[in-house]
């Protein structure tokens, strides 16, 4: 989908997300912030920081960017900092994931939560968290990942024909994400309790 999709989606979601997928993501969601929590470096940008879900969830020595391409859902994550008061969060910013206008090597940790399956080109969206994590942090991935087959895939495959009204891609490969070599470094967690969605964490190696 283009950037201009994602938006139309997200206008159409943005009142109704956390309602509608905000207990389907919450595992996920949580199993990434505790990840984050648990590694070392303070400077965290989250992308597709949407509503705000997340933005509760963090350790108070993390201080937290945010950003999505849907000005909606940025609207809606700046209520939930100042009625939630959320002094770790140091910007919400409307832009694009996969060309970013951060300095090289600005954070310590990346974290995209349902995001690989939205963004037009996901392996320019991996090249950009790249560039933006310094060497030796971290670039995390929460996200539905297509089944290998049996049922599921199935009907993922089914389901990738409704995208640009769902606003992600049921039938999303990890593949198409991460390169081999990536995916055979990255550590791969299944979410609990139903393994929908999966958590990737993958070092940022020097260039």
């Amino acid at each position: 989908m283009d950037a201009e999709a994602v938006k139309a989606a997200y206008r159409r979601w943005a009142n109704v997300y956390d309602v509608v997928f905000g207990g389907i993501s919450r595992f996920g969601r949580l199993r990434a912030v505790e990840a984050v929590n648990g590694l070392p470096g303070t400077d965290v940008l989250e992308v597709g920081v949407g509503t705000g879900l997340a933005l509760p969830h963090y350790r108070a020595e993390k201080q937290i960017t945010g950003i999505d391409l849907s000005a909606d859902m940025l609207a809606k994550a700046r209520e939930r900092v100042q009625r939630d008061k959320l002094t770790n969060v140091n910007g919400l910013l409307e832009m694009d994931a996969e060309d970013t206008k951060f300095e090289d090597s600005s954070f310590d940790i990346a974290v995209a939560m349902f995001v690989a399956s939205v963004v037009p080109h996901p392996r320019q969206l991996l090249h950009e968290l790249k560039r933006v994590v310094r060497p030796g942090g971290y670039i995390l991935f929460v996200n539905h990942f297509l089944a290998p087959g049996g049922v599921r895939g199935a009907v993922e495959h089914a389901l990738g024909r409704a995208s640009h009204s769902l606003g992600w891609h049921p039938d999303f490969a990890m593949e198409s994400l991460l390169p081999a070599e990536d995916i055979r470094r990255a550590f791969i967690q299944p979410v609990p309790p139903l393994g929908l969605f999966t958590l990737v964490t993958l070092e940022n190696l020097p260039a």
